[in-house]
C-alpha cells in the first residue's frame, strides 16, 4: 500500500524523528503528528489503514479516534480516500475520509471530507481553509453572543446522525470555493468540508456517519482518489 506522508496543518513535507528529535517535524509548523494518506482506495487498502490505526492506538494507549464515513452512502456517491495523523509512539490524533458524488443542487461533481480529530491537530481547519488549529472559536462566532444564529428555524445549520446519535453541526466561515461545518462527536472535533460550497446542502439530508473502525461494510463502493486528500486543499 502506497502512503504519502505530510504535515496535517499545511500539507508540506515532514521529517521523521532522528537522534536529535523525537517528533516528526514540519519546517513551517514544527512538531506535528504526520498525516498518512493512502495513495489509492479500495477494500483491502481501507482494511490495511484501519489495522494501522488500531495498531498505533494500542501501542500508545490513547483513546480511539473514530473513522467517520457516510453509511449508507448517498445515492451515486463513492468513498474516495482515507487518511490518519499520528504514529506508533504518540498514537492516532486524527482521521479523515473523503467521498465523491453528484452535487445535491447543481448536479455536477462534488466532494466531501469528514475529519475526526483531537484538539490542536489542525487537519479539519486546513481542509476547511480556516485559521487556527481547531474550530472551537469559529463555532463560538457562529453561535454569537446571543445564542444560536437566527434562521428559518434557529439552532444548528445541519443535524446528522453520528454513531447512532443526533449531532448538530455549525457552518463556519470558509473560502468561497467550499463550505465547512464543525461540531463534536465522541469527545472529539468533527469537521465536514464540501466542494463546491453548494455541496454542503447534502448535510441537510439524512446523512448517517458510521465508524469504519467498528465495522467495514463489504458493500462500500470506491471511486477515484480524492484530490483534496492529496494536496489540493
Amino acid at each position: 500500500m502506497g502512503v504519502a506522508v505530510s504535515c496535517p496543518r499545511c500539507g508540506g513535507p515532514v521529517r521523521p524523528p532522528d537522534l536529535m528529535h523525537t517528533d516528526w517535524r514540519c519546517d513551517e509548523d514544527g512538531p506535528v503528528p504526520p498525516l498518512h494518506v493512502a495513495e489509492h482506495v479500495g477494500a483491502e487498502i481501507v482494511a490495511s489503514v484501519l489495522a494501522s490505526v488500531e495498531k498505533a492506538q494500542e501501542a500508545s494507549g490513547r483513546p480511539p479516534v473514530p473513522v467517520w464515513c457516510p453509511w449508507p452512502l448517498p445515492l451515486g456517491w463513492t468513498m474516495t480516500g482515507v487518511a490518519w495523523a499520528g504514529d506508533d509512539r504518540t498514537g492516532v490524533r486524527a482521521t479523515a475520509v473523503a467521498c465523491s458524488g453528484p452535487s445535491p443542487l447543481r448536479g455536477g461533481p462534488a466532494d466531501l471530507v469528514f475529519v475526526a480529530e483531537e484538539p490542536g491537530v489542525g487537519l479539519g481547519n486546513r481542509f476547511g481553509g480556516l485559521p487556527g488549529l481547531d474550530p472551537g472559536a469559529l463555532i463560538a462566532d457562529a453561535l454569537g453572543d446571543e445564542g444560536p444564529p437566527a434562521g428559518d428555524h434557529g439552532g444548528p445549520h445541519a443535524k446528522i446522525k453520528v454513531g447512532g446519535h443526533p449531532t448538530p453541526l455549525w457552518s463556519v466561515k470558509s473560502p468561497t470555493d467550499r463550505s465547512a461545518y464543525a461540531g463534536e462527536a465522541r469527545g472529539m472535533w468533527l469537521c465536514a468540508i464540501a466542494w463546491p460550497a453548494s455541496a454542503g446542502y447534502l448535510l441537510a439530508e439524512h446523512v448517517v456517519l458510521h465508524d469504519l473502525s467498528e465495522w467495514l461494510p463489504p458493500e462500500l463502493v470506491y471511486g477515484a482518489p480524492s484530490p483534496y486528500l492529496h494536496g489540493r486543499a
